[in-house]
C-alpha cells in the first residue's frame, strides 16, 4: 500500500485548500463561503454549491441564536449525533423517539418526524430548527409557523429524498420572507442528514472565530 496522508490536521487543509481551487464561491461572502466549503466537504461534489440558498441574515441570525443559548432541535438522531458536541452548548433536542410519537403517527397516518414536531412548540421560540432527513417534518414546521407557532430564529431544511424532498425545499426557499423566517436549504433532492448538521457546525465554528 503507497504511503498516505494521516495526520488529520493536514488531511482537513488540504481537502480545504482542494475545495478551494475546485469550487465556484465568488458569489458569495466569506462566511457563506465557509458553510459552502463544509458542505462540500460532507459529500464531496463542488456543483452542489449550486443549489445553495442561504437567506440574507441567516447566518447572523444563526450565531446570534446561538450566543443566546437557544435550542437547538433536529428531526432526527442522526442530524443530533452529528453536531460537535465539544462546541456545544445546549444539549440538542429530538423527539423522534419520545414515547407516543410513534403510536400517533400511525393513528393519524403521518410520518413519526411530522408528529414529533408536536414537541417541539415548547422549545420553538428562538430556536434553530435541522431538518436533515424528513421532507414532511419540513412542510410541518411550515404549516405551523403559517398557523401563528412561534418561530426559530433559523431554519436549516436539507431533507432528502425523491418524494417531497425538492418541494418542501421549494417552498422553503419562495416563502422564507413572507414566514418571516431566515432559512439554509439546498434545492433538489441532494439533502441528508450529514449535510444539514455540516452547515450547523459551520455556524459553531464561526461564532468561534474559526474559518478554513
Amino acid at each position: 500500500m503507497d504511503d498516505y496522508l494521516k495526520d488529520p490536521i493536514a488531511i482537513e487543509e488540504k481537502s480545504f485548500a482542494m475545495i478551494k481551487a475546485a469550487s465556484e464561491l465568488g458569489h458569495l461572502d466569506d462566511e457563506q463561503q465557509q458553510i459552502a466549503m463544509r458542505l462540500i466537504h460532507t459529500c464531496g461534489n463542488p456543483d452542489i454549491v449550486q443549489q445553495l440558498r442561504i437567506s440574507d441574515s441567516a447566518i447572523a441570525k444563526g450565531i446570534n441564536a446561538l450566543n443566546n443559548k437557544a435550542s437547538v432541535l433536529c428531526d432526527v438522531e442522526m442530524v443530533r449525533n452529528g453536531l460537535t458536541k465539544r462546541f456545544l452548548e445546549v444539549e440538542p433536542l429530538c423527539f423522534l423517539n419520545h414515547a407516543g410519537v410513534a403510536e400517533t403517527a400511525k393513528q393519524r397516518h403521518e410520518s413519526r418526524s411530522m408528529c414529533a414536531l408536536s414537541h417541539w412548540k415548547d422549545n420553538l421560540d428562538g430556536a434553530i430548527a435541522i431538518i436533515g432527513n424528513a421532507p414532511t417534518a419540513l412542510y410541518r414546521l411550515m404549516e405551523m409557523i403559517e398557523q401563528g407557532t412561534t418561530k426559530p430564529s433559523l431554519i436549516i431544511g436539507i431533507p432528502v429524498g425523491f418524494v417531497g424532498a425538492a418541494e418542501s425545499k421549494d417552498y422553503l426557499w419562495n416563502n422564507h420572507k413572507s414566514l418571516g423566517i431566515e432559512c439554509i436549504t439546498i434545492l433538489g433532492r441532494s439533502g441528508g442528514s450529514a449535510l444539514a448538521a455540516g452547515a450547523f457546525n459551520t455556524l459553531i465554528r464561526l461564532k468561534r472565530g474559526l474559518r478554513f
